[in-house]
């Protein structure tokens, strides 16, 4: 039987509404829409849109460490993003943060998103059997 499992770390923000960081079903981890805001809440240095772009990815990558994946691991990310213009800062950001992975994607321009932020990731990874988040969930058993 497949149980289901939250995961979550101090080292992505925690929810500001009725969801989780992120969900484990079997292999398979669904992280929640990362906003460009700190762990700590800390404000970002600036609001430039690469700035934005790159703490929304580093929460996406800090909840799938987290859960014991790696950028590798990554089978799909949506992004959505405030303005077509922003597209190529996007990939820009997300290459250098993803390295030689390449998970399909989908990038949504968007009118506006949630407390005017810049761009919010979610993501859907397959992590191997023996992920740290599997043992925990198997250790408690």
């Amino acid at each position: 039987m497949s149980h289901v499992i939250a995961v979550s770390t101090v080292s992505a923000p925690s929810p500001a509404g009725h969801y989780v960081q992120a969900k484990l079903a079997g292999q398979h981890l669904y992280i929640s829409g990362q906003l460009p805001i700190r762990p700590d809440g800390a404000p970002l240095p600036d609001d430039r849109f690469a700035t934005q772009a790159g703490q929304a990815i580093d929460n996406m990558l800090a909840v799938l460490e987290a859960a014991g994946g790696t950028p590798s691991d990554l089978v799909r990310v949506t992004a959505y993003i405030v303005g077509v213009v922003n597209w190529p800062g996007f990939n820009q950001v997300y290459a250098t943060r993803l390295g030689e992975a390449r998970p399909a994607r989908t990038v949504v321009p968007v009118p506006e998103l949630h407390y005017g932020y810049l761009v919010e990731v979610d993501a859907i990874a397959v992590l191997p059997p023996d992920a740290p988040a599997r043992q925990s969930e198997n250790s408690s058993n």
